[in-house]
């Protein structure tokens, strides 16, 4: 596996009960590094601090993507993500996740200019790149405690994302007491894809798993336990998020530094 180029280092958020952070991780780039996104159903707030970033900070979320997505992360380039709890995008963005969904916006389009320069300059006078995620997930729990959100939607968007892993929309839906076409619209606003499309995405990130822990020897064991109908079905699927075929993935990932897995 991939193991040059720099240091990405995951960092626990805060346990407060406000906080709607997932995950933190801080990155700094010692050289040219290629990268594979590894698509992910989660919303991702950004800030990169050096010459690369506009004014030598700036800030931007990431909406959902379903496709692998390949860069080059520059040497110079230092940053740190906080990956959004599943359902809490609208309370910390102020938008659904559906008008995200494989865009990036600038913070201020979205927080206003009074907000976002606030966190600008805490970002700014921050000693660490530790410190700097510290403020980050601090700024997110925030806006988190003082959005008027949507408890019940939220609680039924993380249940039905549990069972989504196993199970079909139609059996998700009749196990939730919703209609099919209410949770359809309910996961799309709030998560920015369609209950179908994230039990997919699930189960592709579950069989990328295996392969990478296991090796490639045996696709068909690997389609079986993630849950594909055969091998064909697996390929045809690593096709779709990845445009390429399975073993060609593990050889890209073997050769390039993995963000999302």
């Amino acid at each position: 596996m991939y193991a040059g180029g720099a240091d990405r280092n995951r960092i626990a958020p805060s346990a407060s009960a406000a906080s709607a952070v997932a995950a933190l991780f801080v990155d700094e780039r010692t050289r040219d590094t290629p990268a594979l996104a590894i698509p992910r159903p989660e919303v991702q707030l950004v800030a990169r601090f050096g010459p690369l970033a506009k004014g030598g900070l700036d800030i931007h979320v990431m909406g959902v993507r379903e496709k692998v997505h390949r860069k080059l992360l520059r040497r110079g380039q230092r940053s740190v993500t906080a990956r959004l709890q599943l359902g809490a995008h609208e309370a910390v963005l102020g938008v659904p996740a559906s008008e995200l969904a494989g865009g990036i916006v600038a913070i201020d389009q979205l927080w206003g200019g009074a907000a976002s320069r606030q966190l600008v300059n805490r970002l700014a006078d921050s000693r660490s790149a530790t410190d700097a995620a510290a403020i980050l997930d601090s700024a997110i729990a925030q806006r988190a405690a003082t959005a008027e959100a949507g408890r019940p939607r939220v609680q039924l968007i993380l249940d039905a994302a549990r069972r989504l892993t196993i199970a079909s929309v139609a059996e998700v839906a009749a196990d939730l007491k919703v209609s099919e076409r209410h949770l359809r619209r309910v996961f799309h606003h709030s998560v920015g894809m369609t209950p179908k499309t994230f039990a997919r995405l699930a189960r592709f990130r579950r069989a990328l798993r295996a392969a990478r822990q296991r090796g490639p020897a045996g696709w068909a064991s690997i389609a079986a336990g993630a849950g594909y109908y055969d091998q064909a079905h697996l390929i045809a699927e690593f096709r779709a998020f990845a445009g390429v075929t399975p073993q060609a993935l593990l050889d890209e990932l073997g050769a390039a530094l993995a963000v999302g897995c």
